[in-house]
């Protein structure tokens, strides 16, 4: 009764904290924080402690998964270089700064737990700042980097901890660490593919959505469970495993399949993410009462966490700018090579001994590097996307359960906690109530795009395929000289098949917004030729996916629409 009364209480204010944090325009997890400090000082609070192995084993997993799996491939493949500098360079750099700068304020503290405690503190957390980001309209591509940032930093942080703490042994050597080190990514990645392709070919052959949902719920331990055991690193193998599940999830699952995981996922992460903020908070009142009366006292830990958080403000700033120099060199080789694949197509297209395949593949990887190539000629970062990306270096997540996963026998622990505690909670509420004034600073007439323009191009594209296959359908039944498809049932697909998209399409001038509504079960006939419609606007979208010349948001949101049309043309039972 007890445990079902605080489930009921800790719902009723993930919910009211978000629901008040969009009424006031502060991000949900900051609201929570405030929360939790202000509940765990209520005079008949008990204190609150949570194993770190139920955050390790149980928060984490999932929590990535969620994130991983809505992240776009594209977008983390454009993003790459920025992505590893970001989540693995600065991680190291950061731990060897924190920790040299801890040791020399408090030479008390060995200096392995020094590099543990930065080790805790250097992995970010993107969920307040992509949710104040996506409000205020932050540039697209600084959310794709600083989602794929939170993602990889984390098995960087749990990595460079583990090191640390073997160092505190006595058995540390440089040689082996780095080995170490490289067979954890590698051991990793290689566990996380597996799984993803297992998973998503099991997943794939299920036509009941209930056991898919099931087994999808299972996916993050399977991938995590494996890497662990092995001494590899889980997290880094659940993101690897989300990572290729949301890429093959629009070829190999059904609309019906991927509308339940995105629900699904989409509630677990909010109560994960939010839940763990408000633990956040909560414990904060505990922490503080644990941390004796020592030579690292309690205004000690106070200060040093301040000095922290001026570092790792440092740290990142100082690191941003010689990575988005990097960034623009990338762009103009990214333009040369653009233009030397179009002139390679140009002389095999005039070459009689060029196999039409050869030509193909060709063809494709000019069309996907003239993408990328407008695409870093769209989205190229300036110094004011520098100041925005120096910003957002809060903590979360991570840095609580890596915290309390260091052994009770580690000298300062109490301390080394409560610092991390400190430093999470500073960076979230100084850096997300002071991210929307830069955001307005920093682009004062808000930021601009083309998301609408773009999105209405991407709809027509997609509907003058879908028309084009019902037309050669029909022309193939008039070939045969069998029976053929009324016309007036042709022109219902036709206008099923504008339907899919008209909801996002409404930019189009030539779009009528009241197109006859499809929601009831047409005839067979009907169905046969929207499915055959729907099914050439599908391999239409997958084919600029793959060639990368609309954005992941444009392609979302229409992946979006033709899974609710999908959803339309399905029998009611099988919903």
């Amino acid at each position: 009764m007890e445990i079902g009364l605080i489930s009921i209480i800790v719902v009723i204010v993930l919910i009211t904290g978000s629901i008040v944090g969009a009424r006031i325009g502060v991000a949900a997890p900051l609201i929570l924080i405030l929360l939790g400090i202000g509940i765990g000082y209520l005079p008949f609070m008990p204190s609150v402690v949570v194993s770190p192995e139920i955050i390790l084993v149980g928060v984490l997993p999932p929590l990535l998964y969620a994130a991983a799996v809505n992240v776009p491939l594209i977008d983390f493949r454009r993003n790459f270089r920025p992505v590893i500098g970001l989540s693995v360079v600065l991680v190291i750099i950061t731990t060897l700064v924190v920790g040299l700068t801890l040791h020399w304020a408090v030479p008390q503290v060995p200096l392995p737990v020094a590099f543990a405690l930065g080790a805790v503190i250097s992995p970010t957390d993107a969920v307040a700042a992509t949710a104040i980001g996506k409000r205020l309209g932050m540039p697209d591509r600084i959310v794709s980097i600083l989602e794929g940032e939170s993602l990889v930093n984390d098995a960087t942080s749990l990595v460079l901890l583990k090191t640390a703490l073997i160092a505190l042994s006595g058995s540390f050597a440089f040689m082996p660490a780095v080995g170490m080190f490289s067979y954890s990514v590698a051991t990793a990645v290689l566990i996380g593919f597996c799984i993803g392709i297992i998973t998503v070919w099991v997943r794939s052959k299920f036509k009941n959505p209930v056991y898919d949902t099931v087994v999808s719920f299972a996916v993050p331990f399977l991938a995590f469970i494996p890497a662990e055991e092995l001494g590899a690193s889980g997290v880094l193998a659940v993101v690897v495993t989300g990572l290729y599940t949301g890429h093959h999830a629009t070829m190999k699952f059904s609309a019906i399949a991927r509308t339940n995981e995105r629900l699904n996922w989409r509630t677990i992460q909010f109560v994960l993410d939010n839940g763990v903020f408000l633990l956040m908070g909560l414990e904060l009142h505990g922490l503080v009462d644990r941390v004796g009366d020592s030579d690292f006292h309690l205004d000690t830990v106070i200060l040093v966490s301040f000095v922290l958080v001026g570092v790792l403000i440092g740290c990142r700033a100082l690191f941003v700018v010689p990575t988005i120099w990097i960034m623009r060199r990338t762009a103009r080789r990214i333009e040369y090579r653009s233009r030397g694949l179009g002139l390679i197509v140009k002389r095999m297209q005039v070459h009689s001994a060029t196999t039409p395949a050869r030509l193909s593949r060709t063809e494709r990887m000019a069309q996907r590097s003239a993408a990328d190539a407008a695409h870093e000629r769209d989205a190229q970062l300036g110094w004011r996307d520098g100041m925005l990306l120096s910003w957002t270096g809060m903590r979360g997540v991570v840095t609580l359960a890596a915290a309390q996963s260091i052994p009770t026998e580690v000298p300062f622990r109490e301390q080394i906690v409560l610092t991390a505690f400190i430093v999470a909670t500073v960076t979230l509420l100084f850096h997300g109530l002071t991210l929307p004034a830069l955001i307005r600073r920093l682009w004062p007439e808000g930021v601009g795009g083309n998301d609408r323009s773009e999105l209405a191009v991407l709809c027509r594209d997609l509907m003058t395929s879908g028309i084009n296959a019902i037309d050669d359908e029909i022309e193939k039944e008039a070939a045969a000289g069998g029976p053929t498809t009324p016309e007036f049932i042709a022109e219902r697909a036709r206008v099923s098949s504008k339907n899919a998209l008209a909801p996002l399409a409404i930019a189009l001038n030539p779009m009528d917004p009241n197109l006859p509504s499809t929601q009831e079960s047409p005839a067979e006939a009907y169905l046969r030729l929207a499915n055959v419609s729907l099914e050439a606007q599908r391999a239409a979208l997958l084919e600029e996916r793959a060639i990368g010349r609309y954005s992941s948001r444009a392609l979302q949101q229409v992946s979006r629409a033709l899974d609710a049309h999908e959803n339309r043309l399905t029998p009611p039972a099988e919903h």
